[in-house]
């Protein structure tokens, strides 16, 4: 336990208020409860977590006072909350008083019809901690799967300690708690200037209840919580889409004690036997002028995966080299993957495949000229025309040729894929079997087998001046003129 432990009773953990003869009368001094459940629901975007914890009490027939301190923490104290897990349990919360002379502090005087022992529940918005995403992706040594490990980093910066906490994540947006976080910047006393009190209360239950919403584990995630704790996790996880608002919720396996001032790395998920493809890409607008190399793969359920989106984070990726050894390959970030998206994971070049792109011929015909700076046009050679001296070129065809030259000195056939974009009026012309991936982009894909090579012509007409039409490519199959 720290001296900075947010409930107290009296001079405990949680606590009653005021050592009082009077107020003592209802007040049973030994019993000291601690946290019975913490739950952290993290939301990264807005540094917002709402807190969840649960406490065994014994009340005394009549008004047992109890005391909420939130000194030396980031804790919004507009949002803090008393509720009782039983209903109907005889226990009313009468009034919540901030006393003058005590900053920082809160009392609440709840009634007991009885004697009785009662699970309650204390929920609060705080700021300073936060959560990042990393992962390890392990290939095997033929390159047709990965196992996929992700892990989460998470960091108190609070100023409270969160003993034996479940740990939830939000990733996505909800724009209520947006709200809720530029409102917990403004001081207690002025958050009324900015919504009435009650309009405030609405909308922080409302994301509270968001917040709140059941998630199950994904899978590897599986919970160990006490008995009848935090029942509303038992439901199935769902994605939750909800105006603007698009957002996950998902749980950390087991639990996990956070000190303030320390960060703690927790396991997520893994995934075994994920299935991959290897592609080699020529995609210079994505991935400048070198030949590429990508892992890809789905998150969808089956490639083993697809439970729960992936959160935005860093992604480290190995290669089985052998028995126990592994080869690094590469790090990139990760960038929010959607259930049933795509993940691509961007290996560089590979030093044994050889990729040249050459300049075979240019060469320009289809003149026409402006006559005498009239708006007559003649094409040359057309009806016997002859340039003059004042004749201006008005428009061109320009060919260019080009072979791309791909030698494969692995030990394995690989899987080639060229996209380029052609601004303006374009004609391509080649036998490759080119798809258009958009109206100014040529794609076509080559298999080269292993110690193999192959050599991919083709022909570029730009359609210049007074020659250009339109502002698209147009596909041509035929040779190649070299």
């Amino acid at each position: 336990m720290t001296p900075n432990l947010t409930v107290r009773v009296l001079l405990g953990l949680f606590g009653l208020l005021l050592p009082l003869a009077l107020l003592a009368r209802n007040v049973d001094l030994a019993t000291v409860p601690t946290r019975s459940t913490v739950q952290l629901t993290i939301y990264n975007s807005e540094d917002l977590t709402l807190v969840r914890e649960t406490r065994v009490v014994t009340f005394k027939q009549g008004v047992n006072p109890l005391q909420f301190s939130w000194a030396n923490t980031l804790i919004d104290p507009t949002s803090v909350e008393l509720k009782f897990r039983e209903p109907k349990a005889g226990l009313d919360v009468l009034d919540t008083t901030f006393p003058h002379d005590k900053p920082q502090m809160l009392y609440w005087n709840v009634h007991s019809d009885a004697n009785r022992e009662a699970t309650i529940e204390i929920s609060y918005f705080t700021s300073g901690i936060s959560w990042a995403a990393d992962y390890v992706a392990i290939a095997d040594a033929e390159e047709k799967t990965l196992r996929l490990e992700s892990f989460v980093r998470v960091n108190n910066r609070s100023g409270e300690d969160y003993e034996n906490a479940q740990v939830r994540l939000v990733v996505g947006t909800i724009n209520l708690v947006e709200k809720i976080a530029e409102l917990a910047k403004v001081p207690v006393g002025r958050v009324k200037d900015e919504v009435n009190e009650e309009d405030y209360r609405e909308l922080r239950q409302k994301a509270g209840r968001k917040m709140m919403a059941p998630a199950a584990p994904a899978p590897m995630m599986a919970m160990d919580m006490a008995a009848g704790a935090m029942q509303e996790m038992e439901a199935p996880k769902e994605i939750i889409k909800e105006g603007l608002s698009e957002y996950f919720i998902y749980t950390i396996e087991g639990t996990e004690t956070v000190p303030n001032g320390w960060a703690k790395r927790l396991r997520s998920f893994e995934a075994a036997g994920v299935p991959m493809t290897v592609e080699y890409r020529y995609r210079p607008r994505e991935y400048g002028e070198p030949l590429t190399r990508l892992y890809l793969l789905r998150n969808d359920t089956a490639s083993k995966l697809g439970s729960t989106p992936l959160p935005d984070g860093m992604l480290r990726v190995f290669r089985a080299n052998g028995r126990d050894g592994l080869s690094y390959l590469a790090a990139q970030n990760l960038k929010y993957v959607p259930i049933g998206d795509k993940i691509e994971l961007n290996l560089g070049p590979d030093p044994a495949v050889v990729f040249e792109l050459l300049k075979q011929k240019v060469y320009r015909d289809n003149l026409w000229f402006q006559i005498k700076g009239g708006n007559l046009y003649r094409k040359l050679g057309e009806d016997g025309f002859k340039l003059e001296l004042d004749s201006q070129v008005a428009g061109w065809d320009e060919h260019t040729t080009y072979r791309q030259k791909i030698r494969n000195y692995t030990r394995k056939p690989i899987h080639v894929q060229i996209r380029r974009e052609y601004p303006g009026d374009i004609v391509f012309r080649s036998r490759l079997n080119p798809t258009l991936h958009d109206f100014q982009t040529v794609q076509f894909e080559t298999d080269i087998p292993a110690g193999d090579k192959a050599e991919l012509d083709y022909e570029v007409i730009a359609r210049l001046g007074y020659n250009q039409k339109q502002n698209r490519v147009e596909l041509q199959p035929g040779e190649v003129n070299r």
